[in-house]
C-alpha cells in the first residue's frame, strides 16, 4: 500500500507478492539500526498506527536482498519499546547485535486484513493507470510504483518517456481515485528539461548586444 503524505510510503512488492500472491500486504516499516547487545534493532515506521501493528506476537514478512540469509523469512515481534521517542524492536530469535546487525535495511510487510485504519494509502493496483495532471493538463499515466527504502516512486509514463516522481504530499498534494486522476505540483525540470547556462549564453550571444 502507497502512502502519499509521508516521506516513506507502504506498498506490496514483487519480492513479498512472490511468496503468496494471494495476499494483500502493507509495508509498516524498516529495521534501521542495531540497538544495544541483546538483539534490538531501532525502527522507522512506515504506519500511522504503530500500537495496532507492533503488538506482541505480530508476524512480518521480511523484504531482503536475495543474499541475505533472512530472504524469504518472517519474524515474529517479542516487544516494542520507546527510546527518547524513538521505537525499537525486539523479535523472537534475535537474541544478539550479530543477529540485528543481520537485519539492518530489511524492511517490515503484514498482512492488511484493514485498509480504512490507514489514511491516505492506496493499493498499486489503484495507483497504476490513473491519469496524472500537472496545472489542469493531462501530462501521462502512472505506469508502476517503485518502493525505494527512501521513499516510493510514481513512474508515470509521458510521450516523452517514463518520469519518476517522488510520492510525497509536496509533489503529489491529491490523488482522487473516484476521478481516476492524480495530481502533481512538480518542481521546474522533472517533466521537463532544464536549459544548461551554456545553451543560454549561447543564445544571448547569438543574438547580440541588447540596446
Amino acid at each position: 500500500m502507497a502512502r502519499a503524505f509521508a516521506s516513506t510510503w507502504s506498498t506490496l512488492t514483487t519480492d513479498v507478492a512472490q511468496q503468496d500472491p494471494r495476499r494483500t500486504s502493507l509495508r509498516v516499516g524498516r529495521l534501521s539500526k542495531a540497538h544495544g547487545l541483546k538483539g534490538a534493532l531501532k525502527l522507522e515506521l512506515f504506519t500511522d498506527d504503530p500500537d495496532r501493528r507492533f503488538v506482541p506476537g505480530s508476524a512480518f514478512s521480511l523484504q531482503v536482498p536475495s543474499t541475505s540469509p533472512w530472504h524469504g523469512s518472517s519474524i515474529v515481534l517479542s516487544e516494542l519499546r520507546w527510546y527518547n521517542g524513538a521505537p525499537v524492536a525486539f523479535f523472537e530469535g534475535v537474541s544478539d547485535r550479530t543477529a540485528a546487525e543481520s537485519l539492518v535495511k530489511a524492511i517490515l510487510w503484514t498482512d492488511d486484513a484493514d485498509q480504512s485504519t490507514e489514511e491516505n494509502a492506496w493499493y498499486d493496483h489503484q495507483l497504476v493507470g490513473l491519469r496524472v495532471h500537472r496545472d489542469g493538463v493531462d501530462v501521462g499515466s502512472v505506469s508502476r510504483v517503485d518502493h525505494l527504502p527512501s521513499q516510493d516512486l510514481l513512474i508515470v509514463a509521458t510521450d516523452n518517456g517514463d518520469v519518476m516522481v517522488p510520492f510525497v504530499a509536496a509533489i503529489v498534494p491529491l490523488v482522487d481515485i473516484d476521478a481516476g486522476t492524480v495530481t502533481v505540483t512538480p518542481p521546474y525540470g522533472l517533466f521537463e528539461e532544464a536549459p544548461d547556462d551554456g545553451s543560454e549564453t549561447r543564445a544571448k550571444h547569438a543574438s547580440g548586444p541588447v540596446e
